[in-house]
This record gives structure tokens, sequence and C-alpha cells, in this order.
């Protein structure tokens, strides 16, 4: 109970994006769904980035929003990010967006894996973008000193364990109800970040997980309209959800690996279906079946 208070009604943050670094030099992957005005957390991360003079590429299904999104921030910033098309739901086009990103880069340095909308379950196709782009986030951790790192988005609605079953369009599935496969969508994510922290280690990749903390999003239009006024006294607005994500990506700290973090930039502790290794593997191992039958 202790932490998912924490986690609910955190103390005030003592990482701000003042403190993130120069990246000159450095190139960043985030994906999720950008639209103009004020909506989701990836737009901040992408606008802090930019700030701090990272080469951004925003990877998104819709093309028409995403570059809508960065001429705005181009006006807000001065730097302009650039457009990768991917549609995660599909292994053809994460393949079709990592050959254009390794056409253009060499190394990647950070990439930032975003949630998605409520009731959608892309549970397979973060590792699919994630193994894909291995090869450029161990180009960019084989100089000395330095260390790749990979973000995994998660959520203090994380379920207690993976069904499965559910994961496919089987009669499970029909049982299962948007709230329960975000959730598991959001366990998968921590026990998937565990994992590439376990097996890439030796690379030079750190792999971290994150509760980016209520925000203001667009997934408030996915509930109910008596519910949004409650919301908004817990919510917070996205700038302030892309601090744990950011802290995660571009804090000088080599002790972050495998950890989950917490609002606001603070390193907490996964559940324990998070931390079981036997779930692990049993993803791992899913996953890279369903890659196989693709």
């Amino acid at each position: 109970m202790g932490q998912k208070w924490s986690q609910t009604f955190p103390p005030a943050a003592r990482f701000s994006v003042d403190q993130i670094p120069d990246l000159s030099g450095k190139v960043m992957v985030v994906t999720g769904k950008f639209e103009c005005g004020n909506t989701g957390i990836g737009k901040e991360i992408v606008r802090a980035l930019l700030l701090h003079n990272a080469k951004v590429y925003m990877a998104s299904r819709n093309a028409e929003k995403a570059k809508a999104a960065i001429e705005e921030l181009k006006k807000d910033t001065g730097k302009q990010a650039m457009f990768l098309e991917l549609d995660l739901a599909s292994l053809k086009s994460a393949r079709k967006t990592a050959e254009e990103f390794l056409s253009k880069e060499q190394e990647l340095h950070v990439l930032f894996n975003n949630g998605w909308v409520i009731g959608t379950m892309f549970l397979m196709e973060t590792p699919h973008s994630m193994d894909l782009l291995m090869p450029a986030l161990i180009a960019a951790a084989s100089h000395a000193g330095q260390k790749a790192r990979v973000i995994f988005t998660s959520s203090i609605a994380a379920s207690e364990n993976i069904n499965f079953d559910s994961l496919k369009g089987t009669p499970a599935r029909k049982k299962v109800g948007a709230d329960q496969r975000y959730g598991q969508f959001k366990l998968a994510n921590i026990v998937l970040a565990r994992e590439v922290a376990q097996r890439y280690d030796d690379k030079g990749v750190i792999t971290v997980s994150v509760d980016p903390g209520g925000t203001k999003t667009g997934l408030r239009q996915h509930m109910p309209n008596w519910v949004r006024p409650m919301l908004n006294l817990l919510l917070h607005p996205p700038a302030k959800g892309a601090l744990t994500p950011l802290y995660a990506g571009t804090i000088e700290s080599t002790d972050l690996n495998g950890k989950f973090l917490i609002p606001w930039a603070r390193v907490g502790v996964a559940s324990a279906a998070a931390q079981n290794p036997q779930l692990g593997q049993e993803l791992w191992s899913y996953l890279e079946e369903e890659v196989k039958l693709k």
C-alpha cells in the first residue's frame, strides 16, 4: 500500500528537465501517439530531448498527426524531429521502420517505448521493434564509457498476472476486458524490461521500466464522463509525466539497469509478479514463438 500511495500521490519532484545533460550527437527514437495540442507524454519527451540538442525520431502510426506535432514542436523549440511511420500491430511495419532507421543511422542511443490507447494489446510488438533496432543500440554502447538505453513505459495499473490464452483472438480473449488487457500489457513491459536487462547487460545496454504517473493525456477520452472530474484531481500535466522516462533515458548513471522507476524519477520496487523469473521466461518464449509465426 505504501508504494501504491506514493505512486498515486508522489512527493515534489527533485528532477527537472533542466538537469538533462547536453545530448548533442545522441540519437533517440520515441514511439507513441503524437498529436498537436497538449496531449501525450511522448510529445513532451520529444520536446525535452530537442531542447537538449538530441536528434529525435518520432515513430507513430498516424503520419498526418505526427507531422503536425513535429511542426508544432519546431515552432516551440527551434529544432525539428524526424518522422518514422510505425504500426506496432504489424511485424512487417516494424521491420520496414527499422530498415528505414538503419538506412539513416548506425547508432541508437535511447529507445523510448511508450504506451498506447487502452484496449489495444501491443504486447509482442515492443520486442519486435527493439530486437530489430538492437544492433544500433549495441553499436552506440560500443564506445568507451557509453551505454545505450531502452525505456519501457508501464503503469500503476499493471496486472498481477498475464493470461497468455487471452493474447490472441480466442474465446479467452473475449472474456478479458479492455482494462485487464491494458494491465497485462503494462505488467508485460516491466517483465520484458527485466529480461532485456539480463540478456543485454554485457552488451552495454541499460533497460529500465517506468511508471510515469497519472497524467492528463488523450487516454481520458476513453473514460466515462462522470469519472473525468475525479480523475482531474489526481492527474498531472503531460510534461510532469515525461519526467520519469526522461530521467531513465538521460541521467548520467549506470545503476538503473533492470530497475523500476516511479514518479517522479525515483527508484521503486516492481511487483512480485513482475519479478517472477518464470513469468519472464514464459513471456520471452511466447514472444519468440509469435515472431516465428509472422
